[in-house]
């Protein structure tokens, strides 16, 4: 930005002088050049071109009012002046004065509207301004002060300009710059307001967004940006507006997998969101359905690739439906890939289907010369001539592309992202590249192409990338209607765009900077190259914009879809409503008898649970603070379907042991719900009112309950006996299930022993237990801490209390858990349902309490690699305690497979990959198998994640196998696939080599030919390895590679080969596979390279791009002609000499890092 001096800010004053907020204006213009041909203040027309210069937007104008107002008696102004109102586009407007600043050592001076009642302005009145303030002295007008703005007047911003205008010390006490005179003389200047009113084309000219709404100024809303999803909200806005598209996703049946993990259902529930929200639109739930993670948010993934994947996906969806042939007649044409021989009649074609075209930017100035630049014809001739076949051998051919059609939507991907050999990075090009609105492409099509209807196609979007390769913004142009505007979605924001924003500023390529006498208004001497260009166009088909654009209507959209969002939306707004009002209610949770049945841990409940789909999780009641308590007992019987007189409740407290128990009934109904709980302590963390509820068995011949203690008389005293209540459990050995029972008062002087009869009752076996049985009781005190009753002890020695709990359980046989106590188990030995039993079965309350308190949920999924035999995923629950033996039992007991040909993976915490497999120790459990000393492992590995593999052998015997991962070359070095064989420790090459071929299902080498194996080490060989060379020698992080050897090299002396590597423009930088190559005696090397075009499988153009350089150590590369004979140049190849192929590499990681998958 050029400006009259540092301080130049331009501002917005108010009433209260408010701090100075600084304007970035790249229109301003530098005071000082040109003073040759600067102008007379007074001569307005001449002074217009220096104030209002042309503005980079181009906007319509309106009109131009220039008016002076004559100051005088400076220094007997008032703090603030305003100057004659006079009118510019039909509205009143004024210059504003602070004749000694506004807050600073400078007049400040500013334009403002000049309606004298505010209430009177609507409240989206705005107009467009570029203005331009000029003080000049009244009797020598080339002597003057200008600064020029532009800004969007709102009734909440009325003024704008310059809170540092000019300084006060240069105005009176200086000559001004140069000459005999002050700029304020005599008291007296003129300021003169340049004011040009534009057309607001757009409705956000200069908008500075506050408050903005998309819907409701354009009737489209966006899409919220996750982080760095930009690109792919632009992308699916552009399939949105393809209406048809759109509507064939609405075809896709999703109504049985209304699941966020299904990647079409997420699309239809974006679509239709984008049809109905009033606000911009999230994209979580899509990016879920993809299958990515918080890494692959933040990433800018490549917008080709997503859009291919993603229309392919819609397309397998698709197949059997109504639409399965939708995408492929609208987003799929032909071309034809052809070698015409130019002497004989032959032809050889292939016809391919393509869903989008990918057109050269570079040295190319248009969208039609680039498709001239695709289909270009090769000429093959001299020593790059076509084989035709036996009959005509080799000839002089074309080669070149033509297309037979184009779809109904055609996609073009500009080259935007090129590799640069030089810089040896991808780089981004900001060439300027032309684009029409309407686009002929009958020039680009076969002869014999169908024409029945015109080729026209009709610009409907323009995909921005703004910023360089490594950081950048994403937006789009859209055209949703055959007729009407253009708008910009810019993740959240729609808006109106102009013609110029859809072509001129997206060509790319230098500013066209406006010229302001003579010259450019930014005086640069280089060019500045635009940011921001298109890098993917939509077009439509001009016969198909009918049917491409047919209004998507209610009736397209699924039903199952529209009820489903409905029943969201109202949920939303019930929670929106409640939050609202949360501070009139406090929840409470309600501990009744049937959720103490249902709960089968420890303590009384589980607090945390959801009544919503755990019946032992306690009733959740929402109530109003200032209802009373008899309110809440109506509701909760009424829930019971009981007597309200028969519900009493009991609060429940929190204990020092961080149990939560019944302490005492509330006898008092009257209090609020508040109060009750405020007396409470209310200490619940989940700040609620928690309370047990108890129903009377009982009622006298008033129909009153008759509680077993404080049992309230006439008088309204409420009596304590010596009962206590105690809540019981049962352990049931068989089921292996621990079970709320009930409750009982008993007296505190009664044995333990006594309780027997009581609970046999409640149990219903009857009066007394069965002969021979007994039971075992124990108090359950906390989760860790569970207590055996003594049978003669009284209940107030045991210090038992009101709410306390019980557990009892039967005494189980002797002889049995004697036998069981004296076995083990490991894997590996012949197990009995015994042994299975003794550590996963318990005969003792406080075994199953001690597994209550370690159990944890693990989830087992296969191994990635081994998804070819369709093992499952699932969950088990266990004790964190057992050992990796007990852990592969009740693994393979699960899958029905043989324990002991189990393999374990733990999983990265981050990616959820597997990690290295678990390794079998005996004095490790679960917990440290899944929770490692080391903290670096422990952030890294999923706590309640384990991988499986079962293997073809039992452990003990894979231990003894090692795992090598070989690289098999089926096709040259072309073709490379790796694979993990299992070799025997003891074994050698020989055995490697069997095993892969028998793994491969390849034949072996007594049928199918020798086979080499060598290792390689950064891109080149490091040695051969002979076929008794011993497999424990293998580095476990060497690169092997094997290969068949072919025939003419089985008798070849070794003297005669050479080693071969790929690198690119530096020997230093290796890529790809290495090979061995036989030099022949006396072949030159234009031989030599079409027996390396048969030898590597590299083929075509690919091949002749390759630069062939013998290489020495210590030495540049000396490249090779076709006359050269390599075999005389060498003789015996020695170890450092060496023929490279300098070529790109082609597998390096692309621009955006990131891997673009949709799972």
């Amino acid at each position: 930005m050029v400006v009259d001096a540092p301080d130049d800010l331009v501002v917005e004053p108010s009433e209260t002088e408010k701090d100075e907020v600084a304007i970035i204006n790249p229109d301003q213009l530098d005071n000082d050049a040109d003073h040759e041909s600067v102008p007379l203040a007074n001569d307005f027309e001449a002074m217009k071109e220096i104030v209002l210069p042309p503005l980079i937007e181009e906007p319509k104008i309106l009109e131009d009012v220039v008016n002076t107002w004559t100051v005088e008696n400076w220094r007997t102004l008032s703090k603030k002046e305003h100057g004659p109102v006079f009118y510019a586009g039909g509205f009143p407007w004024r210059i504003l004065l602070f004749p000694f600043g506004n807050n600073v050592d400078q007049a400040s001076v500013y334009l403002e509207h000049g309606f004298t009642d505010a209430s009177s302005i609507p409240e989206d009145w705005s107009c467009c301004v570029q203005f331009g303030l000029v003080m000049w002295n009244i009797n020598d007008p080339s002597l003057f002060q200008h600064h020029t703005a532009h800004h969007r007047f709102t009734k909440e911003e009325s003024d704008w300009g310059f809170t540092r205008f000019l300084e006060l010390r240069r105005m009176f006490q200086q000559p001004w710059e140069g000459s005999t005179r002050p700029l304020v003389e005599n008291e007296s200047v003129n300021i003169t307001a340049f004011v040009r009113v534009v057309e607001d084309e757009t409705g956000v000219l200069w908008h500075n967004m506050t408050n903005y709404d998309s819907k409701k100024e354009t009737g489209f809303v966006g899409l919220k940006n996750q982080g760095a999803t930009c690109y792919l909200n632009s992308l699916l806005q552009s399939l949105y507006f393809t209406n048809a598209f759109r509507k064939a996703v609405y075809e896709i049946p999703t109504a049985d997998d209304e699941s966020i993990a299904n990647s079409a259902y997420a699309l239809q529930r974006l679509f239709y969101q984008l049809q109905i929200s009033n606000s911009a639109v999230g994209t979580n739930e899509l990016t879920k359905s993809f299958g990515w993670d918080t890494r692959h948010i933040f990433e800018q993934q490549d917008v080709q690739e997503l859009s291919r994947k993603l229309i392919e996906r819609m397309e397998e969806r698709m197949k059997g439906t109504a639409a399965q042939d939708a995408l492929p007649r609208m987003l799929s044409g032909k071309v034809k890939t052809y070698v015409s021989c130019i002497n004989v009649d032959y032809e050889s074609s292939r016809l391919e289907d393509f869903w989008d075209i990918q057109l050269n930017v570079r040295g190319i100035k248009t969208l039609q010369d680039s498709f001239k630049d695709y289909i270009q014809q090769e000429t093959l001739d001299g020593d790059n001539k076509y084989w035709a076949g036996d009959e005509f051998k080799y000839q002089d051919a074309h080669k070149g592309v033509i297309f037979q059609s184009f779809p109904e939507v055609l996609h073009l991907h500009l080259k935007r992202f090129e590799y640069d050999i030089q810089r040896d990075a991808m780089m981004k090009i900001n060439d300027r590249f032309e684009f029409p609105e309407t686009l002929d492409l009958d020039p680009y099509l076969e002869k014999d192409a169908d024409r029945s209807e015109p080729w026209i196609y009709k610009l409907h979007g323009v995909l921005i990338h703004s910023g360089d390769l490594n950081a950048g913004h994403y937006y789009a142009f859209l055209k949703p209607n055959k007729d009407g505007w253009f708008y910009k979605f810019d993740d959240d924001k729609v808006t109106k765009a102009t013609m110029r924003e859809v072509f001129e500023d997206a060509f790319g390529g230098e500013y066209k900077m406006p010229v302001v006498q003579g010259r450019t208004a930014m005086q640069r001497k280089q060019p500045i190259m635009r940011q921001m260009n298109a890098y993917m166009l939509v077009y439509i088909r001009e016969s198909r914009l009918d049917s491409v654009l047919t209004p998507v209507t209610k009736e397209d959209t699924p039903q199952h879809l529209q009820r489903r969002l409905d029943e969201e939306a109202a949920l939303r707004e019930a929670r929106k409503r409640e939050r609202e009002e949360q501070h009139l209610y406090l929840p409470v949770k309600v501990v009744t008898p049937e959720t103490f049945r249902h709960h089968a841990t420890t303590d009384l409940t589980n607090f945390d649970g959801d009544p919503t789909t755990d019946p032992a999780a306690p009733r959740y009641y929402r109530m109003k603070r200032d209802a009373q308590m008899e309110e809440l007992v109506q509701i909760i019987a009424e829930d019971l379907g009981q007597d309200p007189k028969r519900v009493r409740l009991w609060i429940m407290v929190n204990r020092q042991n961080k149990t939560t128990r019944p302490d005492q009934p509330i006898m008092d109904l009257k209090p609020t719900i508040e109060e009750t709980f405020s007396r409470s302590a209310g200490t619940s963390r989940d700040y609620s009112l928690r309370v047990w509820t108890e129903i009377a068995e009982e009622v006298d011949a008033q129909g009153e309950a008759i509680w077993p203690t404080y049992q309230g008389n006439a008088n309204g005293v409420v009596v304590k006996n010596d009962l206590i209540l105690l809540f019981l459990k049962y352990f049931d050995i068989e089921k292996q299930t621990l079970s709320g029972i009930g409750h009982v008062y008993v007296s505190k002087e009664k044995k333990v022993e006594e309780l027997v009869p009581i609970i046999s009752k409640k149990m219903g076996w009857g009066e007394k237990l069965p002969p021979g049985e007994q039971l075992q009781m124990w108090e359950e005190i906390k989760p860790s801490m569970i207590e055996t009753l003594k049978a003669k002890q009284s209940l107030k020695a045991a210090e038992l209390q009101d709410g306390d709990i019980i557990c009892f359980q039967k005494v189980p046989d002797k002889k049995s858990s004697g036998d069981l106590l004296g076995k083990t188990s490991r894997l590996g030995d012949k197990a009995s349902d015994e042994i299975v039993k003794r550590w996963d079965h318990f005969d003792d309350a406080r075994e199953f309490y001690d597994f209550l308190m370690h159990k944890r949920e693990v989830r087992f999924d296969p191994h990635p690699r081994c998804e070819k035999e369709n093992l499952e995923s699932f969950i088990l629950t266990l004790s964190s305690k057992i050992n990796y033996d007990q852990l592969a039992e009740r693994v393979g007991e699960h899958l029905k497979v043989d324990p002991t040909h189990l393999r374990f993976f733990t999983a990265n915490a981050s990616s959820g990959a597997p990690k290295m497999p678990v390794r079998r120790a005996l004095n490790q459990n679960i917990a440290q198998l899944l929770n490692p000393n080391s903290y670096q492992h422990n952030i890294q590995t999923k706590a309640d994640s384990l991988f499986y593999e079962v293997l073809d052998m039992s452990l003990a015997e894979f231990d003894m196998k090692k795992n090598v991962k070989v690289t098999w070359l089926s096709e040259g070095v072309t073709k490379a696939e790796t694979y993990d064989v299992l070799v025997n420790k003891q074994g050698h090459i020989e055995d490697l080599i069997q095993a892969l071929t028998k793994k491969l299902q390849i034949k072996d080498e007594s049928e199918g030919g020798r086979i080499r194996v060598y290792e390689i080490h950064n891109h080149r060989i490091f040695r051969e390895l002979a076929p008794s060379y011993p497999v424990l020698s293998i580095n476990d992080y060497a690169d092997l590679i094997a290969e068949r050897i072919p025939e003419d090299e089985l008798e070849a002396d070794e003297r005669d080969f050479i080693k071969c590597f790929h690198f690119q423009a530096d020997p230093s930088r290796a890529h790809g596979i290495p090979f061995k190559f036989l030099l022949k005696e006396g072949e030159v090397f234009a031989d030599t390279k079409k027996r390396l075009e048969k030898r590597t499988g590299i083929k075509g153009k690919a091949f002749e791009k390759i630069k062939f350089a013998v290489l020495r150590r210590y030495q540049k590369p000396d490249y090779v002609a076709d006359d050269r004979i390599l075999y005389d140049e060498g003789g015996n190849m020695e170890d450092d000499i060496s023929l490279g192929l300098d070529h790109v590499d082609r597998t390096r990681t692309t621009r955006n890092g990131g891997e673009m998958f949709l799972k």
